[in-house]
């Protein structure tokens, strides 16, 4: 399978549950109750003292259909496979057999017991993973709708039905003991009541009916306010408290000796309550829905009502803006649909944080809680602008809001919303108003807005003071302003709006100056823009799917990227500035390379990204997905790994890569065709014919050359080192009144040098190396590049030791010096060998005209060498020069 060349799937953040129930376990070991819910593919597994995450299932084929749980495995049910799973990660069996969807479990004693679509029943031995027998129900006559076991009934079951019947069956011997002839209407839930006989019977019309099973008699009748009936719980301890959940995300809590209701939680959940477990023998009740949340609820408070006590919340709605907040990449900013503002941690799901859902009176929300609907909620967050620089004294985040002209302002010290909505006078009372764009200064002190209306203004962010307006009475833009940005020294304002242009503006406008300072003409519509500050470039999206980028400080266009065949949702630079990483509802999410401007990464996604950001430090691209919850980290894989990048052609596959699963994903199998296996580049000795090549002998070598006598002298000690005389074990003495030793049998050594005269003198090894070659100079050349300062100019002195070889050891030695010239190469060199030899040798070649004759060649290859070089040094300084200028 081909995969992006830059990303890996790493993990999904924010996801909590979904529509599939709950299910609780409890673990000895542990002493403490577990909840399992389902997000998707994979399962998550909480604790119920803290509400940590604990582990995350490995990822199934397809979604999971159902749990259930039993004192040693979780069974989840994936498409028409069953799977158990130890410690909520390790998979131990697997169960196949169905033809259809399962979307029941029951575990039975050693048994499992599964229905699907179909309404196939079929009982599994665990261990073995056998079929032990198999019950075919029509779907026409009695459609299963959910199941349970009675306790003390040995070996049946009770199922219920679409139809509204009920069946009593024995699963040890195959037999329909009795039918409940039900009442009318779908049975929706089933629930075992802690009275021995009894069961809770929950209906599509909201009736909820207490039913003596022994007898076939109804103990009484409840009628739910809310509709149907799907998910019913019994409090076991000493209360008798059964709850039930509703489609509207009501919970109610009815008294079953007074047999009416206890207590409400209105709006418990933003959607239907599907999962809803009593914690045994415990005041607590766990709650699960469809809008990803997972809550505790308590019953201490003196009436009996409950409170809640924890929560774990993702986004209710798929969240449209994602951004990282702060420079460590360890958070990221995101808005929903659900009009909430949420912090994500990369590292841990425990620092997760909620800033709140926007609204008209947040202190009159604030009061109302959790369990009544807010009149007051906002719209959902369109925009969003933040900076960390004053976060700890006022507010840092500013946000948009979908048809509103209100900016609201929220604080991530805090964790809320702040008290400032900011809104100028002239659309006090126009509702038709509304922000399109904004931007926060680098020193986090003004907030500048963009209208629909070709308005521009800026607000002091801590005060909600409005201090400057941009344009005429009628405008900055005619059209709605589709993005502003303001550089970092607060100099300059950039607007861009639809009507095709691109202002700057001074950021502190002169008084009777309603005009811009540059307008850049663009050939289409904007469609919004994202800056990089450090980098001063700015890329735009136009209304034909292209994308350019300007440069700010030369105010032109530098780089038209084209390619995508639907809208461009977001894009973002990385932290360097290099890439360009651009999103399109076409599903493709592509990396351009800026120097280059090529296409250097495109990876197709199932649902298109709306919403994508870079991480600071390089190490996560972050996307948010249309019909997703949850935000996706996707791992660079150049951070860990050497990637052969190579501009892409429209020609080659697009590769298709699912979303990111809850787990760390660690890629495996087509790793090669990302990461190639290159060799390692080798340069050649001579890159081309009209170039000099230096060597890459270090400086040390060969700069100290000329000066190594001057070097040796200065480095030479003062006095040389003396010797210490032996002295004898027992020291004579010489008789007198004084104590005086005798020494006169000391030896003293004097300092003798030995002459050897020159004709019995032998060349060195590399005078022999150097006499016996003749045209190919390259190894005599190596061993002298080996060689330290002080052997080669030893060496180069040594050539004149012995006069009968002198003279060619002389030549041989200028013959190598102009092979280096010519090939050009290890200019630096030749050039200090060059000017040693001169040193020692020059008088001898000046008495021979053989040597001098070779000395003029040497100086024309030289000449020639100097020249090439000179070029290529003084064109390269005028480039140079000419950047400068520019």
């Amino acid at each position: 399978m081909v995969q992006s060349r830059i990303y890996a799937r790493n993990r999904a953040l924010g996801y909590i549950s979904n529509h599939i129930p709950l299910v609780t376990r409890y673990i000895l070991r542990r002493k403490e109750h577990l909840i399992v819910t389902c997000v998707g593919k994979e399962f998550h597994t909480y604790g119920c003292k803290h509400f940590t995450l604990l582990s995350v299932s490995g990822m199934h084929a397809d979604d999971i259909t159902c749990l259930a749980t039993d004192t040693f495995h979780v069974y989840t049910a994936s498409a028409n496979n069953i799977y158990a799973w130890r410690r909520g990660t390790e998979l131990k069996h697997t169960y196949k057999g169905h033809d259809c969807t399962v979307h029941i479990l029951l575990p039975f004693g050693a048994h499992l017991l599964s229905v699907d679509k179909s309404s196939t029943l079929k009982v599994w031995n665990i261990k073995d993973e056998s079929l032990l027998l198999e019950l075919n129900f029509s779907n026409n006559v009695f459609k299963i709708t959910t199941l349970i076991h009675p306790n003390t009934y040995l070996n049946k079951i009770l199922l219920g039905s679409e139809q509204g019947q009920l069946q009593l069956w024995n699963i040890k011997c195959m037999k329909m003991i009795y039918t409940f002839k039900g009442w009318q209407t779908s049975v929706t839930a089933l629930e075992q009541a802690p009275a021995i006989d009894v069961a809770a019977i929950g209906l599509n019309d909201g009736r909820i009916i207490l039913h003596n099973l022994k007898y076939d008699e109804t103990i009484f009748e409840l009628v739910q306010d809310w509709g149907p009936v799907i998910s019913i719980s019994f409090r076991t301890d000493g209360h008798p408290i059964m709850a039930t959940g509703s489609f509207g995300g009501q919970i109610v809590f009815w008294n079953l000796e007074q047999r009416m209701v206890e207590s409400q939680l209105c709006n418990a959940h933003e959607a239907a309550v599907t999962g809803l477990k009593y914690i045994p023998n415990e005041p607590l009740l766990v709650s699960s829905s469809s809008d990803n949340s997972l809550k505790l609820w308590i019953f201490d408070m003196a009436d009996g009502a409950g409170r809640l006590l924890r929560i774990r919340e993702g986004h209710a709605e798929p969240p449209t803006i994602t951004r990282f907040y702060g420079n460590d990449g360890n958070y990221l900013l995101t808005a929903g649909g659900d009009s909430s503002l949420r912090l994500f941690s990369t590292i841990t799901e425990i620092l997760n944080k909620s800033l709140g859902r926007a609204s008209f009176n947040r202190k009159a929300s604030k009061k109302k809680g959790h369990s009544v609907a807010d009149p007051l909620l906002m719209p959902p967050i369109t925009e969003l602008a933040s900076e960390i620089t004053r976060e700890k004294e006022w507010c840092n985040i500013a946000a948009t809001h979908s048809g509103l002209g209100v900016v609201t302002t929220w604080s991530s010290h805090l964790q809320k919303m702040g008290d400032l909505k900011l809104l100028p006078e002239r659309f006090k009372g126009n509702y038709n108003a509304s922000a399109t764009s904004l931007c926060l200064t680098r020193c986090g002190n003004f907030v500048v807005i963009g209208y629909n209306t070709g308005h521009v203004d800026r607000f002091n962010i801590q005060s909600g003071i409005h201090r400057a307006s941009y344009g005429d009475e009628s405008g900055a833009h005619k059209g709605p302003i589709k993005g502003v940005m303001v550089d970092d020294l607060n100099q300059t304002l950039i607007t861009a709006g639809r009507d095709a242009t691109i202002k700057f503006w001074d950021f502190k406008p002169r008084k009777g100056i309603t005009t811009a300072r540059t307008i850049l003409t663009l050939e289409e519509s904007v469609e919004w823009i994202r800056h990089h500050n450090e980098s001063s470039l700015v890329a735009i999206a136009l209304e034909n799917f292209d994308i350019v980028l300007m440069d700010v400080d030369t105010r032109r266009i530098v780089r038209h990227f084209q390619g995508h065949e639907g809208r461009v949702t977001d894009a973002c630079f990385s932290p360097d500035s290099r890439w360009l990483i651009t999103a399109s509802m076409d599903c493709t999410i592509r990396t351009w390379d800026i120097p280059s401007s090529h296409l250097i990464d495109i990876f197709q996604v199932p649902e298109a990204c709306i919403s994508l950001n870079f991480s600071p430090t390089g190490e996560f691209l972050a996307t948010a997905h249309v019909r997703n919850v949850g935000i996706f980290l996707w791992s660079n894989r150049l951070l860990y790994s050497h990637v052969s990048l190579k501009a892409i052609t429209k020609d080659d596959t697009i590769p298709e890569m699912g979303l990111p699963g809850s787990s760390v994903e660690i890629e495996k199998g087509d790793e090669d065709d990302v990461i190639a296996a290159e060799p390692d580049y080798v340069s050649p000795d001579q890159l081309d014919d009209d170039l000099i090549t230096m060597s890459a002998v270090a400086q040390s070598r060969w700069q100290n050359l000329l000066d190594i006598d001057i070097i040796k002298k200065r480095n030479k000690p003062k006095q040389p080192p003396k010797t210490l005389e032996a002295a004898p074990f027992f020291l004579p003495t010489i008789p007198s009144l004084q104590l005086r030793f005798d020494f006169s049998d000391v030896k003293t050594t004097e300092n003798t040098e030995t002459h050897i005269h020159s004709a019995l003198q032998s060349l060195t090894s590399f005078g022999k190396y150097l006499q016996s070659t003749t045209n190919d100079f390259s190894l005599v050349i190596e061993k002298l590049k080996a060689m330290g300062p002080s052997d080669i100019d030893f060496e180069i002195q040594s050539l004149s030791l012995n006069e009968s070889t002198a003279e060619s050891l002389i030549l041989q030695f200028m013959k190598m010096l102009h092979y280096m010239m010519e090939r050009q190469t290890d200019f630096e060199l030749s050039q200090a060998y060059l000017a040693v030899f001169l040193k020692w040798h020059a008088t001898a070649i000046s008495k021979n005209k053989t040597l001098r004759n070779y000395l003029r060649k040497i100086q024309k290859a030289q000449t020639r060498n100097w020249l090439t070089l000179r070029e290529k040094l003084f064109y390269n300084l005028s480039v140079v020069q000419n950047f400068k200028k520019m």
